[in-house]
């Protein structure tokens, strides 16, 4: 009489398996790949533009973009004289998922991770205005066309445009022609209202921000990551009414 052992299936190795997640966490899962991707598909940077948005060491942001430029997600550019990176277009394929990804992080992941938001309040204005279309309410914004310009004093300030049409925004450095609404402030204090930190009617009041223009607001259009879910459209926004008392 003979007996028959059953053989439990070997277990194969991870790179054995079929899985989409894991083969493209493979080739892009670095911590670094898709933070200087992301940085690029807003447009061109050099290394000490990289740098300043990002806090990477130079020796590690050297071997990133070594391995970018190998992988043909990025390439070395020449403009005036200077020497810039710039995402492909195989780089530029990779937008949907780092767009995707920042929005799970601003309406999701940090509640769910309890990250302490105070940590960013020595964050740049720039680097808040170009993570504005990773912050947009696509809801509100789907049939909105608006623009508005923002000025920032003091350290980090410049101008901006923040164009909103059709369920996407832009933002570019510059005067916005034609804005049909203007904020002027402090670029910290900006820093924090437009994270939720500050109240907007709070800095009206004192005189630290002022608001031009329409009755539309951009807290209308933006998650506000310290203040949770959104409260109904136009409640404690600043509006016309606000300015005219």
């Amino acid at each position: 009489m003979t007996s028959s052992v059953r053989v439990a299936p070997a277990i194969p190795r991870p790179g054995a398996i079929f899985d989409p997640v894991g083969r493209a966490l493979d080739a892009v899962g670095d911590r670094w790949t898709l933070v200087l991707v992301r940085q690029l598909l807003v447009g061109s940077k050099g290394f000490q533009d990289l740098r300043k948005q990002t806090g990477i060491t130079p020796r590690v942001l050297s071997s990133r973009l070594r391995q970018l430029v190998a992988d043909g997600l990025v390439e070395s550019v020449s403009r005036e004289g200077r020497s810039y990176y710039a995402v492909t277009d195989k780089g530029r394929s990779l937008e949907t998922v780092v767009i995707s990804l920042g929005r799970w992080w601003i309406q999701h992941g940090i509640e769910d991770l309890g990250i302490d938001l105070e940590r960013f309040t020595e964050t740049s204005a720039k680097s808040i205005l170009e993570a504005l279309p990773l912050m947009l309410r696509e809801d509100r914004a789907q049939n909105a066309r608006v623009t508005f310009e923002i000025r920032l004093t003091g350290e980090g300030g410049g101008v901006w445009a923040v164009r909103i049409e059709g369920g996407s925004c832009e933002v570019h450095p510059g005067f916005a022609a034609g804005a049909d609404v203007r904020y002027t402030a402090e670029a910290r204090l900006w820093c924090g209202l437009a994270l939720g930190l500050l109240d907007a009617r709070s800095l009206f009041e004192s005189g630290t921000l002022v608001k031009e223009g329409s009755r539309e607001a951009m807290d209308d259009y933006f998650h506000q990551i310290a203040r949770g879910p959104k409260t109904p459209q136009g409640e404690g926004a600043l509006d016309s009414a606000d300015l005219n008392g």
